[in-house]
């Protein structure tokens, strides 16, 4: 792939550029949205409100949004992605000064008529920042000290605003995204085996500054670690969302209890199950199946966006399409690990099914940058 746009080919130009649209991956987006829509009104006992009747407005708006940011061309958004990058870091500032608590947290800006969790918008604008970082980097200095090091204080510093909300799931999300584009760029390999033993020497911190005047997690992190590794140490207290979560999933079956039946949702035993742990309600209705389904729904989304970043002769379109997707994957990926019992509780939404408005008009602006990327690619 060359640094820039190559000379060769044109973007299609008007009403053409729908020709170019990447339809599957609308249809695949759709599909799961629908998914949600059926679980928001099974949660609510059958009715549109309180959650999906907002969800699928949302989505209109998102799906408006999404057009319209895939029918301006990817260089605009090149131009645009280090000042998109400040100012979600500006936005991660003002919600330590003014941000709205909830749930214990403060993520939140108080808009008036919308709530914006500036942690989701950093999770693109990071990926785009370092998509054109990379792209003008000259491919031989990818991977010296100096050029490394530079994206890697990028993601250090919105890591560390997040995690003064705290929100420790973001923050290892934002890690995990750079990563994968820093991967995609083409960095040395010896760099994440160094980055894998720093991170098991910081576990082994974290474990040990437990009680201590230099304590690195707070007591409800240690208390999720904990109930990871063993749930049954308090299953009415920090144990009781992944209890619950089990007996749903378990009680699902293969094929499930059906739409609306969900005994431990229905009776509410089950917390956040219209959020965080929405998946579980899906297993608990609609068994293995339905939960293989909606899995290989997303497997298919991965599937075409890397095949759309591999095929992109743009240097900054491949890397954006291809970090877009990788933090799409990661997120289904942790919280399916996560009300399965297979990472910790680290309040992670399930992408387009969970309730939530900066999630959705996040995601589907995120998937209007890998459009735009696919529709005005070099041809």
């Amino acid at each position: 792939m060359s640094l820039h746009d190559p000379a060769e080919g044109r973007a299609p130009a008007g009403f053409l550029r729908l020709l170019h649209f990447n339809w599957a991956i609308l249809l695949l987006l759709i599909a799961v949205a629908a998914i949600g829509f059926v679980m928001l009104i099974s949660v609510a006992g059958g009715s549109l409100q309180p959650w999906a009747g907002r969800q699928m407005l949302r989505f209109g708006i998102g799906l408006a949004l999404m057009f319209t940011v895939a029918m301006i061309h990817v260089r605009f958004w090149r131009s645009l992605s280090v000042a998109a990058y400040l100012g979600s870091l500006v936005l991660l500032v003002a919600v330590e000064l003014i941000g709205s608590v909830g749930m214990g947290a403060q993520r939140w800006i108080d808009l008036g008529f919308f709530h914006l969790q500036p942690s989701e918008l950093m999770k693109i604008t990071l990926v785009m920042a370092l998509a054109r970082y990379y792209d003008w980097l000259e491919p031989e200095l990818v991977s010296r000290p100096l050029w490394v090091a530079v994206p890697v204080a990028m993601t250090l510093v919105p890591m560390a605003l997040v995690l003064m909300q705290p929100d420790l799931g973001t923050a290892l999300l934002l890690a995990a995204g750079a990563a994968m584009v820093m991967f995609l760029a083409g960095v040395s390999l010896w760099y994440f085996a160094a980055a894998g033993l720093a991170a098991v020497a910081l576990v082994a911190a974290v474990f040990a500054s437990q009680g201590t005047s230099w304590q690195l997690l707070h007591d409800y992190q240690f208390r999720r670690i904990e109930t990871f590794l063993d749930p049954s140490t308090d299953p009415l207290g920090a144990g009781y969302h992944i209890t619950q979560s089990t007996i749903a999933m378990g009680s699902g079956g293969l094929t499930g209890r059906g739409f609306m039946q969900g005994t431990q949702s229905r009776l509410n035993f089950l917390p956040e199950k219209h959020t965080d742990f929405i998946f579980t309600t899906l297993a608990e209705e609609f068994g293995f199946v339905g939960a293989l389904a909606l899995l290989g729904l997303y497997a298919l989304i991965v599937i075409f966006g890397l095949a759309s970043a591999l095929t992109n002769r743009d240097r900054y379109g491949a890397l954006l399409t291809g970090g877009i997707t990788s933090t799409f994957f990661l997120y289904f990926a942790v919280n399916m690990a996560m009300v399965m019992g297979l990472a910790p509780v680290v309040g992670v939404p399930l992408p387009l099914v969970s309730y939530g408005g900066s999630a959705m008009l996040v995601l589907m602006g995120a998937f209007g940058l890998l459009q735009s990327a696919h529709v005005h690619r070099p041809r």
